[in-house]
């Protein structure tokens, strides 16, 4: 984002932008981990792209772990290389992406999960 962005309130902001302001916002203290909360969820397809490419790049140029809570399976098996699911508050299973993906699951849960995304078509 360009300087001019300093003087805007969040309101005068697209959700993209405001994505890019909180990534900016917690890169400012340099951490070695980030945790990202649905980091995409109320973002267009594109932009959501765009997001994801920009923390790929700042994952790579920082050397930097995520932690990455999310219910989109295909950002999850995008971004990480690990994963765990999660039922009512406890881990049920821990694979690794790459597993989830050949749906090599061994947990009752995990495979409803898969089940529920079959056929999902993000229409924006």
């Amino acid at each position: 984002l360009g300087t001019g962005f300093r003087f805007r309130y969040s309101h005068q902001l697209s959700g993209g932008q405001r994505q890019r302001v909180a990534i900016a916002r917690a890169l400012i203290l340099e951490p070695s981990i980030l945790l990202l909360d649905e980091p995409t969820s109320a973002l267009d397809a594109s932009v959501q792209a765009e997001v994801l490419n920009l923390l790929e790049e700042i994952r790579r140029r920082r050397k930097l772990t995520f932690l990455m809570v999310s219910h989109d399976l295909a950002i999850i098996t995008h971004m990480c290389e690990r994963l765990m699911v999660m039922q009512n508050g406890e881990a049920v299973e821990n694979l690794a992406a790459s597993d989830l993906v050949k749906r090599h699951v061994t947990k009752d849960y995990t495979r409803n999960l898969l089940r529920a995304s079959d056929g999902f078509v993000r229409t924006a």
